[in-house]
């Protein structure tokens, strides 16, 4: 069986893609007033917010658990909109080996599009493939843009 897998999810964000990407870089620590219930805090552990190679420390909500992860802000591309973010340490690394994800916003006819790409290496066969994350990762990117659209 192939451990390694990639997921990758697209949708619309009416709130506009400058707006999210803007969020997601500089702001990740606002994600708890967004995603109520779903990101409990998000602290600065090493460098500084929005640029490649800060540490960001999360506490959050998943599959009905609260769990914990340190990430890195691995690198940026400005021109796509894109962030990739790694997973160095916490609940999810008990079942992955790697956990990379990507994060790129796209306008096509005039509408702005978030795609979350997850990218992965199971420690073992049995662990399932994160799935519940994609879903995760959704659900946060419809919590942000109602949290942005109400500012309105």
């Amino acid at each position: 069986m192939v451990l390694t897998g990639k997921l990758i999810a697209q949708l619309e964000f009416k709130a506009g893609g400058d707006v999210f990407h803007e969020f997601f870089r500089h702001k990740p620590h606002q994600l708890a007033d967004a995603c109520v219930g779903k990101v409990h805090a998000c602290n600065l552990v090493e460098g500084e917010f929005g640029n490649a190679g800060c540490v960001v420390f999360f506490k959050y909500s998943q599959d009905g658990k609260e769990q914990s992860a340190k990430m890195v802000l691995d690198s940026i591309d400005e021109e796509k909109k894109a962030l990739v973010v790694k997973v160095l340490e916490g609940d999810v690394m008990k079942l992955y080996k790697s956990f990379t994800i990507t994060v790129h916003v796209e306008t096509r006819d005039g509408i702005d599009h978030v795609t979350w790409t997850l990218e992965y290496e199971m420690i073992s066969e049995d662990v399932p493939h994160p799935i519940s994350w994609l879903a995760y990762y959704i659900d946060i990117t419809v919590d942000v843009e109602t949290h942005h659209l109400g500012k309105h």
